[in-house]
């Protein structure tokens, strides 16, 4: 992400955020810009689960369970 910057780039910015917001509104900012990730991704999220066909992910799972043989006794590891 910040490949090109290095050290003493990305101290200087933390250094120029905290000049130009102060130490108070640091945190205030950081949980805004994480909330706006957090629901950016769920966005996505669901914009992916509703492009993909439903019984697409059905079928296989019908045809694996009619083919597997079905084990009532549960094994404890020796």
């Amino acid at each position: 992400m910040f490949n090109g910057i290095g050290a003493p780039g990305i101290i200087l910015l933390v250094i120029l955020a905290l000049l130009l917001f102060g130490p108070n509104k640091l945190p205030e900012l950081g949980r805004a810009v994480g909330r706006t990730f957090r629901e950016f991704k769920e966005g996505t999220r669901d914009i992916i689960a509703d492009t993909e066909p439903a019984d697409k992910n059905e079928a296989p799972a019908s045809a694996a369970a009619q083919n597997a043989p079905v084990s009532l006794e549960k094994r404890l590891p020796e």
